[in-house]
């Protein structure tokens, strides 16, 4: 029924997805690498991780997921409601999550290797949380849009998720983030 039209938009969600599962992997080494490297990694770096997270899916890719993917999946497919509600919820508790993930890296930098298992249990916890979401995301919500969304709907995701997703300060600070993500990516590849 579906042209190739959704499959700009469908890449560049799952390559988003890609990116913040590698970042979070890299959070996931960072804090084993604590208290049992002899080289351990500055906490500056779980904080670019961070940062990014808090920039990247949590202000750009998520909203456009709201505004433009769950939308339109609300308006073509009512039995999907509770599934977008939930995506929804998580979305939000995203951003909390990750707010504690940073509070959790305060109390290790102020009070050490006493606080290190709250930081790792905080990390472990998101990471499931994401994976959990990404699943949902991934094998409910773009198998039922695929299904479901008209040609010009598609038309108006690849626009969207094609295009520079930085509401802000357009192309600098979305390439600012790329680059964050390459320095990222190079820190917590496996020896």
């Amino acid at each position: 029924m579906q042209t190739l039209a959704p499959q700009n938009a469908v890449k560049v969600i799952l390559r988003e997805h890609q990116q913040l599962s590698m970042v979070i992997t890299g959070m996931q080494r960072f804090v084993r690498l604590l208290g049992v490297a002899i080289d351990a990694p500055k906490p500056m770096m779980l904080r670019s991780m961070l940062f990014y997270i808090s920039e990247y899916p949590e202000q750009l890719h998520h909203p456009k997921e709201e505004r433009y993917l769950f939308a339109r999946l609300r308006h073509r497919a009512n039995d999907l409601d509770k599934t977008i509600d939930e995506l929804e919820k998580q979305h939000a508790q995203g951003k909390a999550r990750v707010q504690n993930i940073g509070h959790a890296l305060t109390r290790y930098e102020l009070a050490g290797e006493s606080a290190l298992p709250v930081l790792r249990e905080t990390i472990d916890e998101y990471a499931a949380f994401s994976a959990n979401h990404k699943r949902l995301e991934e094998d409910v919500i773009l198998p039922s849009a695929r299904q479901w969304l008209t040609e010009t709907d598609w038309k108006e995701l690849n626009e969207a998720f094609g295009t520079n997703r930085d509401p802000f300060a357009g192309v600098k600070a979305e390439a600012d983030l790329g680059r964050l993500f390459a320095m990222i990516g190079r820190a917590t590849r496996q020896p």
